[in-house]
């Protein structure tokens, strides 16, 4: 049994002060930071993804609806596409870019540097169970899980280590994901002693 951290979109971008901020972004991210550095040895694999738009079309809209269309964010190569700053000493195994030029929402629509999928590097690496975490609970990191539990990974999201755009979309992306046999729960009880 192998497992792996997945973060996801854990970018200023998402933060307050960012273009498209959840609110509680920002300390989302140190907590994240926290429970990274505290589990690290529990995990085989840590990955991030990242929004990393060069040119994602009709994405991106100067009169968004927030549904499919969105104000310009993550864009390549800026700093609000970096890493959030609280994830320096993440030191991940893996960044995975997505996005580049159509809608992406689920990491594993993304690839690395190589071109590799974020599944093709599980699979690799031998995992079977990931647990999944960042920004935002009711968009990427649902989708991420969503595709995580179809490609046949047990999957965790841990509801301390992730916000929603909204408590309404936060209560109808976790009955999707629970549904979908996703296990949700508090990091702080992801590892028993």
């Amino acid at each position: 049994m192998s497992r792996a951290l997945i973060v996801v979109d854990v970018q200023p971008t998402f933060c307050e002060g960012g273009a498209l901020p959840v609110a509680g972004g920002n300390a989302v991210a140190v907590r994240i930071a926290d429970f990274a550095r505290d589990h690290r040895a529990a995990y085989d694999l840590v990955a991030t993804t990242q929004d990393w738009h060069i040119d994602p079309g009709e994405h991106f809209s100067e009169t968004p609806d927030f549904v499919d269309t969105w104000p310009p964010h993550g864009v390549a190569d800026t700093d609000e596409a970096e890493l959030h700053a609280a994830l320096s000493d993440l030191h991940a195994d893996v960044s995975v870019k997505k996005g580049q030029y159509a809608a992406a929402y689920s990491g594993f629509e993304g690839v690395t540097e190589d071109d590799a999928s974020l599944e093709e590097i599980l699979r690799d690496a031998g995992v079977s169970e990931v647990d999944i975490v960042g920004l935002a609970e009711s968009h990427c990191v649902a989708e991420t899980a969503l595709d995580a539990e179809h490609a046949g990974f047990t999957t965790r999201v841990f509801t301390d280590l992730t916000e929603p755009v909204n408590a309404d979309q936060g209560t109808t992306a976790r009955a999707r994901m629970r549904e979908a046999g996703i296990v949700l729960v508090n990091s702080g009880t992801a590892f028993p002693a």
